[in-house]
């Protein structure tokens, strides 16, 4: 199986910054998309950003010019760096990854989720 690991949740002040860190692991030929997704209490989950594995991406327009998204290919690793932050941006943040194994077409696998509070 795949497993995708997060890391670099935390608590940080209004206007810091913190990168999140995603890597895959197990059976992996090659990954395709991968993004990030957040979800507040109360509040439907949704995309912050999205990267191919060409290195298109795509932001939420919350995030536009604070947020970048990276990967690193040989690493199976995606990365979320994010600046600016202000309490809208507190919430769990899971990473996802479309993910070819054994065969010809890919599997979508979901991190366990990190939490990022940012205070006032």
């Amino acid at each position: 199986q795949v497993q995708l690991v997060e890391s670099g949740g935390g608590l940080v002040q209004s206007g810091g910054s913190l990168r999140l860190s995603c890597a895959a692991s197990g059976i992996i030929f090659s990954i395709n998309d991968m993004g990030w997704y957040r979800q507040a209490p109360g509040k439907q989950r949704e995309l912050v950003a999205a990267i191919t594995r060409g290195g298109t991406t795509n932001y939420a327009d919350s995030v536009k010019g604070r947020f970048t998204i990276s990967r690193d290919n040989a690493k199976n690793t995606v990365y979320l760096q994010m600046n600016s932050l202000s309490p809208e941006d507190t919430a769990v943040y899971n990473c996802n990854a479309e993910v070819i194994g054994g065969t010809y077409y890919g599997r979508v696998y979901w991190g366990q989720g990190t939490q990022v509070t940012v205070s006032s």
